[in-house]
């Protein structure tokens, strides 16, 4: 016993010297990282609601999928980046539980908007005569409401119920983050209720929009398949190809991080690493996926960029106009 302690006291000795010489790199990393993913969700933004022509239910829902991407990564990567600065990896009760509840928040808003966005395309693909009368405005607005409304409550719930637990002392979360599922590892009372309630929070807002996902692109399979034309079929593959990639990332890394998270103390770095891609690497993929896949978000990026130097220009003529009236004085 005495020699696995000190073996142990050895390994965790190595690890932090290890992790102290990583940590200039990790900062700069998710520093650019976490940049990337800001400007880029925030080009799509401004690119979507610069040019009439993706003034669309689409492209609407595509712009509340970046606006809730830089959420996402806000809830997490700048306290990540204070404590790598820092040095310190404490976080108080509150902060963590404030942590749980946004990360709730916007996991499932993201959830449930590609489910709209999935239901959008099937609409668009299977019934485009009726399109525009199907995916009204007032309908489009209600469905981003009711996402954030069963979001906000599934998070309150789940908020409330962390609550009640009792936890001991000096715990370490193996992640870079607060997380549910490891809190709950951590708690010192009965998690029974609470873990029935995850089972049940994932079985109806993860496999139930993952389903309608998968049974709106039968349908879309089966109804692009039916095109007579070739160019038809490959415009409508192009339409879907690049929500089906942004789908399959983000279920992806979802299901490695649950993954993960029943790992043992020996797999800690599986579960980090599966944390950041979870929460750093899907929202910054999110904006090149949907810009290079996508003709109409290109054409508007480059009406963007080229509007940018007559916006400075714009800008600039104040300090101009100011500068003349100075030395007419």
């Amino acid at each position: 016993m005495v020699m696995e302690e000190r073996e142990e006291k050895r390994d965790n000795r190595r690890r932090e010297e290890e992790d102290s010489e990583l940590q200039p790199f990790l900062f700069g990393l998710f520093l650019t990282m976490y940049l990337i993913t800001v400007l880029g969700n925030l080009i799509i933004i401004l690119a979507i609601s610069s040019d009439s022509h993706l003034h669309t239910p689409m492209y609407f829902f595509l712009s509340n999928l970046s606006f809730i991407d830089i959420c996402f990564s806000t809830t997490t990567v700048p306290k990540m980046l204070m404590n790598i600065q820092t040095q310190s990896k404490s976080n108080t009760y509150t902060g963590c539980l404030t942590q749980v509840f946004f990360f709730m928040v916007f996991v499932c808003m993201d959830n449930l908007l590609l489910t709209v966005m999935a239901y959008d395309q099937f609409v668009a693909i299977c019934h485009p005569l009726y399109y525009m009368v199907i995916m009204n405005p007032c309908l489009c607005g209600l469905l981003i409401l009711l996402s954030l409304f069963i979001s906000i409550m599934n998070a309150l719930l789940h908020s409330l119920m962390v609550l009640r637990l009792s936890f001991c002392t000096d715990l370490e979360i193996p992640q870079f983050f607060c997380e549910l599922a490891q809190i709950l590892k951590l708690a010192c009372s009965d998690t029974l209720i609470n873990n029935i309630l995850v089972y049940l929070e994932t079985s109806l807002l993860g496999v139930g929009p993952l389903s309608g996902i998968i049974f709106s692109y039968i349908r879309i399979v089966s109804s692009i398949l039916r095109i007579p034309s070739t160019g038809g079929k490959c415009k409508s593959f192009s339409i879907c190809g690049s929500h089906l990639s942004v789908v399959s990332l983000f279920y992806g890394t979802c299901v490695g991080v649950y993954l993960s998270s029943a790992a043992t103390l020996s797999s800690r770095r599986r579960a980090a690493v599966a944390s950041v891609m979870y929460t750093v690497v899907t929202p910054m993929m999110n904006p090149f996926i949907y810009s290079l896949r996508n003709r109409d978000m290109k054409r508007a990026l480059r009406k963007l960029i080229s509007a940018i130097p007559s916006f400075l220009w714009l800008c600039h003529l104040p300090c101009m106009w100011g500068s003349r009236t100075s030395q007419k004085k």
